[in-house]
């Protein structure tokens, strides 16, 4: 199906969460890939077409993700872009495939958005899978074995727990003690309890800021001594801003290059636009990645030719491989639609600060 498209542009459509406990993750994103589009449309746009994003709330729930999907999709949304989380993604791209509409670069690792295969489906970042291989292994390896898992009770903390206990499995071992938290909540009491009872060495979350900050107050105010671990959908930042001084130390794998160190281009890049841009733009590793999610999607939209259909969009997107961006490497092809498995650990510093 073709979605017309006004001669003049693009509309790529985003649902997100914009406000609630999982609200900067969402501003995050879309300010950088604004940022990106921003300069693309100031340079004429892309084969004379100004590229825009229409953004809706959905608050981080799913039912209401849902609902927003059908409204972009009704509205001809060209492809549906950076979508935040798992539950939410996992409402939204039935209807995606269904439309035939391109859903790219969601904001989650979850293996359930990769397996099976969907052509209309396309992951610019590592899985949680190769998150948690990389936290367990670096836990191992330092010789803590005993490892506890705090989870978002619903898609995504099931996502990472199933990523933990994968790769803890892969050494005969299993977590000593599992808890959950509700999306969107802060009621950690009871988890902390089950989780400081087992004395563990080290608790790997899987959870939104928020939560995270909580049950990590909790927990050392319950006496627990030992380690944090987070995976990257947490939003670093904004878990160091929620910490203050009591992130020292707390680790987070990251699925994007360090917008602190300014080794790669592409974070050279970044931060440059970012100063120019000014106002509430910020650089970490949210905006990080909704700025080179557009910079891929804006690749593709060249390659999709001066009439881009969906169909053609898929197409030129299938076609980058091996491409670096600034140092990031992304590779499609028509088999597979994930681009990277680029992982690296993180360390928040008592200064609000994110050390790589």
């Amino acid at each position: 199906m073709l979605r017309a498209q006004p001669d003049n542009r693009i509309i790529l459509g985003q649902s997100a969460p914009f406000t609630g406990p999982a609200a900067q993750l969402g501003i995050q994103f879309n300010r950088g890939a604004k940022l990106y589009f921003d300069q693309v449309n100031a340079q004429g746009g892309i084969h004379k077409r100004s590229v825009e994003l229409v953004t809706l709330d959905d608050g981080y729930e799913p039912d209401r993700c849902a609902d927003n999907t059908r409204k972009l999709l009704a509205d001809d949304a060209f492809a549906l872009f950076g979508y935040i989380g798992t539950p939410t993604s996992l409402a939204a791209l039935p209807l995606a495939t269904a439309a035939k509409t391109p859903f790219f670069a969601p904001f989650t690792g979850a293996m359930g958005l990769r397996q099976p295969f969907n052509r209309y489906a396309f992951h610019i970042r590592a899985s949680y899978n190769d998150e948690a291989a990389l936290i367990v292994r670096n836990l191992t390896t330092l010789g803590l074995q005993k490892i506890a898992v705090f989870y978002q009770n619903d898609a995504y903390g099931k996502a990472g727990l199933d990523g933990v206990q994968l790769a803890l499995a892969k050494l005969n071992m299993k977590p000593v003690a599992l808890a959950t938290v509700e999306r969107n909540s802060v009621d950690v009491a009871a988890a902390v309890q089950t989780l400081v009872a087992a004395r563990p060495d080290a608790i790997v979350q899987i959870s939104a800021y928020k939560s995270c900050a909580a049950c990590i107050r909790t927990a050392r105010k319950a006496g627990f001594g030992g380690t944090f671990f987070n995976v990257s959908f947490v939003g670093t930042q904004a878990l160091a801003d929620e910490l203050g001084k009591d992130g020292a130390g707390v680790v987070v794998s990251q699925v994007m290059p360090s917008p602190y160190y300014a080794a790669r281009a592409i974070t050279r890049e970044f931060v440059e636009a970012v100063k120019k841009a000014g106002g509430d733009h910020q650089a970490n590793f949210s905006s990080m990645e909704g700025y080179l999610a557009a910079k891929v999607m804006a690749e593709g939209l060249r390659r999709a030719g001066p009439k881009p259909s969906q169909d053609t969009l898929v197409a030129g997107l299938e076609t980058i491989n091996n491409q670096s961006f600034g140092g990031f490497e992304v590779t499609f092809s028509p088999a597979d639609h994930v681009a990277s498995s680029f992982v690296e650990l993180s360390m928040l510093t008592g200064d609000g600060r994110v050390r790589t």
